[in-house]
């Protein structure tokens, strides 16, 4: 028997990365020591104070139920404070706040809510693939607002032509940025607001990397921007913030009709999130943050002996910012996944070619901080080791 897969599995873009891991199991096969500088994975620990939450609640037999779709309502509260110590933005716990199974499962699911077939998604280009994926699952037209360098990495709204801008039912953002790390300022954000309110498109703002900065600079919430929460909404997720990649739990948190139909969608599709895992979370948003200096500190530190080594061979790049990505032009002569390639077999070092990551991506790869210290200088000698950047 024949199973094709479904037109929708059909038009999703070629899985690049998969060539690559292959090729990191051939490597570690032969004992090829790998530097994976692949992955956005934090390799710090979940604080101890959110594990003991855990459980706490786990060993609770009244957690073991199915949990309301909507999330506790001291989950809510818990994230309502938070937003509000945070960035000084009011949410109603009780119509403004969503919780999820991590921010990525909320922005693949939201299409389903609002996208009919052949309706326009404006999509960042390079961007986290999951925008481009929710929306073709949706049926949606996906276009791209590319992020070019000469532009900080912001979309040009100006670019965009009137008629498709009138077509487009959903929008997507991601500042501080994955993969470049670009940032914007408060103004972007405003502006942003104002073309989605002219032509009556949903706005949303992918927040996961609103706590991961330096050098003094504090990324804003798409909502403190005037107008904000009539068009759309913000997500944001624990996993970087507090180490909890693995947890699943995030939140959208919003305009109140937006945040009312993903919920419609999520209670045709899932359950809700565990309840001890949302004893988690609590403790997460409102016990001790001083953890977040130290590891803040470590990502800075990362960040300098990864760009001074990779500027000390003459490669120009720039310090991000926040995230815990640095975004490097190839060499001449190599586009992304050459370059990745070249890489991966000649120094063990493991990259994400940028055009895995959409077409305005080529020409570059990310390299991600969520190694240690001795592993990223160790990825800089061996990279003395190709002569090519001189």
């Amino acid at each position: 028997m024949i199973f094709e897969f479904s037109q929708r599995l059909k038009k999703l873009p070629p899985y690049l990365f998969a060539e690559i891991d292959r090729m990191k199991r051939e490597l570690r096969s032969r004992g090829k020591e790998l530097i994976d500088l692949g992955v956005g994975d934090p390799d710090q620990p979940t604080p101890p104070h959110i594990i003991e939450a855990l459980s706490r609640a786990a060993r609770d037999p009244s957690t073991h139920n199915y949990a309301l779709d909507f999330g506790m309502t001291e989950l809510r509260e818990a994230i309502a404070d938070w937003y509000r110590r945070r960035f000084g933005v009011e949410l109603d716990p009780a119509t403004e706040i969503l919780p999820l199974l991590g921010a990525k499962e909320g922005i693949a699911h939201l299409p389903l809510a609002f996208v009919n077939p052949g309706e326009v998604v404006l999509v960042p280009n390079p961007g986290y693939p999951v925008y481009l994926s929710g929306t073709i699952f949706a049926g949606g037209l996906p276009v791209s607002m590319g992020l070019l360098e000469k532009n900080g990495f912001l979309p040009d709204f100006s670019g965009i032509p009137e008629e498709t801008a009138d077509r487009t039912r959903l929008m997507f953002l991601n500042y501080p940025n994955n993969p470049t790390a670009a940032v914007c300022d408060p103004g972007f954000f405003e502006e942003a607001a104002s073309f989605a309110a002219q032509h009556q498109i949903i706005l949303c703002h992918d927040a996961a990397y609103t706590e991961l900065a330096y050098d003094g600079f504090s990324p804003s919430s798409f909502l403190q921007a005037p107008g904000a929460k009539e068009v759309g909404i913000e997500f944001h997720s624990l996993s970087k913030t507090y180490n909890m990649t693995g947890w699943r739990v995030g939140f959208a948190v919003g305009n109140e009709e937006v945040i009312r139909g993903l919920s419609k969608v999520k209670s045709n599709i899932d359950s809700g999130i565990f309840r001890a895992v949302q004893f988690a979370a609590i403790a997460a948003l409102k016990g001790p943050q001083d953890f977040r200096l130290e590891l803040l500190e470590t990502y800075r530190r990362r960040r300098d002996i990864l760009v001074d080594g990779l500027n000390s061979l003459g490669w120009k790049v720039a310090k991000p910012r926040a995230t815990f990505y640095v975004w490097c032009r190839t060499p001449e002569g190599y586009d992304s996944a050459s370059f990745a390639t070249l890489l991966l077999e000649e120094t063990g070092i493991v990259t994400t070619p940028g055009v895995g990551l959409g077409s305005y991506g080529e020409g570059y790869v990310r390299i991600s901080l969520t190694r240690p210290e001795e592993e990223l200088a160790e990825a800089v000698e061996r990279l003395k080791t190709l002569k090519i950047f001189r």
